[in-house]
């Protein structure tokens, strides 16, 4: 299964980005995870058909002005992820 792995650097951690992620991944078709990495970072896995337009979604949405930048990755995943978690 192939998805996207995407690490959003900036103001990412302490102002609700996993959870406003979270309530967007709700209006998608996608699967995967959110959590914060302890060099700042906030890592994303999505996986699904409306990967693009989430990813497209988050960069649209008021999280954008705490990112400053964003780097995205494929990678293959074993099995598609059950649902959309944040991870502590």
């Amino acid at each position: 299964m192939k998805a996207s792995k995407v690490y959003y650097e900036g103001h990412v951690q302490g102002v609700g980005f996993r959870w406003t992620v979270h309530d967007l991944a709700k209006g998608y078709e996608v699967t995967g995870t959110v959590r914060n990495l302890a060099d700042g970072r906030v890592e994303l896995v999505a996986a699904g058909p409306e990967t693009a337009a989430f990813l497209k979604a988050i960069r649209d949405s008021a999280l954008a002005g705490h990112i400053e930048t964003e780097s995205r990755e494929e990678v293959d995943l074993p099995e598609r992820p059950r649902g959309f978690r944040i991870v502590a």
